[in-house]
């Protein structure tokens, strides 16, 4: 949290008939964010109005965190930041959230009365982020005629430069696909950890030579609803020092239809094998999609959760070629999640079976596995499977059993404890 100093002489005259005034700015810092906490902003208004010191201090709580809903909230607010820039520092979260229907009565190049900055440079409900140099959290979700303003935000190596969390979501018109290829720099920020992209779409291109950025920070990625190629993703991936969770989802019929997107699974996990060695989580939640070829893993050497919808994802479906590969699972994997019912092709339901028979060579830390309900004498199999080689099965949606197999610690398990990451967002 920011505070600005101020002479001691200033603040002891302040606080001769105050007894608030005597604790030091830390602890008002606690009350005032209490204040904000139990929903009484209005009176921390109040309480600004009393002093440059608390004014100064409440300015660090009221505006920590900022939701816009509307645009003109926006452009007043920027009115306002453009005149005191210094309280933009104050500023941790923004969201930005408004229809494009907001948008149809304002001038988004017109010049923000006051401000410093030249209307050149960013639209007019855009370019007032770069005041907030200690913004950690960015949430977007607003029309595309602001993508380019936003996306120049990235370009630079100064502005956002505190930036640790980012959500980026572009309103297009028929609910097409935003272009990435504007805030494409996203990806080159130093000191991202997590960023979340909403229906984006990003082909084969990916990175210019001439602008490849150095390594970066980026921990978590979370592609929903995206049509992503999956060489692009792969140029992307180079770029994380580490990262540990990625997160793709699709509709199970997505609309509009996928246009850069693989149909096979293998070739996003092969996207991904420039960060086997960090990645702890990948979930791939795409109805659609299928495989064709057996997933080769043992490169994942961190990875303990992998969650698929089919388990012809993993296996490759039913094919008249002999198959010369096994499925490699990472060899530290510790749950296996289908997200839809086992069994639909029975050459794969063999193949998982002999795969967990096997579990105590390929996957000797494979603790659990997690399906839905579906064909009672395929999960009679894979229970029964389960339970000879020490392996817990939860069956999502299945009615707790009471028999001794559970009373031993094995065999089916109920409720909804291993919910989908790509589901939350």
């Amino acid at each position: 949290m920011l505070v600005f100093p101020e002479d001691d002489e200033d603040k002891s005259a302040e606080c001769k008939n105050d007894r608030l005034g005597v604790l030091p700015d830390e602890l008002l810092l606690q009350v005032f964010e209490t204040l904000a906490q139990l929903g009484t902003r209005k009176d921390l208004c109040n309480v600004s109005r009393l002093n440059k010191r608390y004014h100064r201090l409440s300015d660090a709580t009221l505006y920590k965190q900022v939701l816009f809903q509307t645009p003109e909230l926006h452009l007043t607010f920027s009115e306002s930041l453009s005149r005191r820039p210094r309280r933009g520092s104050a500023i941790n979260e923004v969201t930005l959230a408004y229809p494009s229907s907001e948008l149809s009565q304002l001038a988004l190049g017109a010049h923000v009365p006051g401000s410093y900055i030249h209307p050149s440079r960013f639209d007019g409900l855009s370019r007032t982020l770069s005041i907030m140099s200690n913004l950690e959290k960015l949430d977007i979700a607003v029309p595309s005629d602001l993508l380019h303003g936003i996306g120049s935000l990235f370009n630079g190596p100064f502005d956002l430069s505190c930036l640790k969390s980012c959500k980026l979501f572009y309103q297009c018109p028929n609910d097409e696909y935003w272009d990435l290829r504007e805030n494409i720099h996203i990806f080159a920020h130093p000191e991202l950890e997590e960023l979340t992209l909403r229906r984006a779409k990003f082909d084969e291109q990916g990175f210019n030579f001439l602008e490849r950025p150095h390594e970066t920070a980026l921990k978590k990625l979370h592609l929903i609803e995206c049509d992503i190629n999956d060489d692009g993703l792969g140029d992307l991936l180079e770029l994380p020092e580490a990262l540990e969770e990625f997160v793709m989802t699709h509709q199970e019929e997505p609309e509009p239809e996928l246009e850069e997107s693989s149909d096979s699974v293998a070739d996003y996990i092969q996207a991904l094998k420039s960060q086997s060695e960090s990645l702890i989580s990948i979930t791939i939640d795409s109805p659609s999609m299928t495989s064709r070829k057996v997933l080769r893993m043992r490169e994942f050497g961190a990875l303990r959760s992998l969650r698929l919808n089919w388990d012809y994802q993993l296996f490759a479906k039913s094919s008249k070629k002999p198959r010369l590969h096994s499925v490699g699972l990472p060899p530290e994997l510790e749950m296996l999640e289908f997200f839809n019912e086992l069994g639909t092709d029975a050459e794969v339901n063999d193949l998982l079976l002999a795969l967990i028979e096997s579990k105590s060579i390929v996957a000797r830390h494979w603790k659990t596995m997690v399906v839905v309900e579906g064909d009672e004498s395929i999960l009679k199999q894979v229970k029964a499977t389960c339970k000879e080689n020490d392996l817990r099965l939860d069956i999502i949606g299945a009615f707790d059993e009471t028999d001794s197999d559970d009373d031993e610690g094995m065999g089916s398990k109920s409720g909804d404890s291993a919910d989908s990451e790509g589901g939350s967002e």
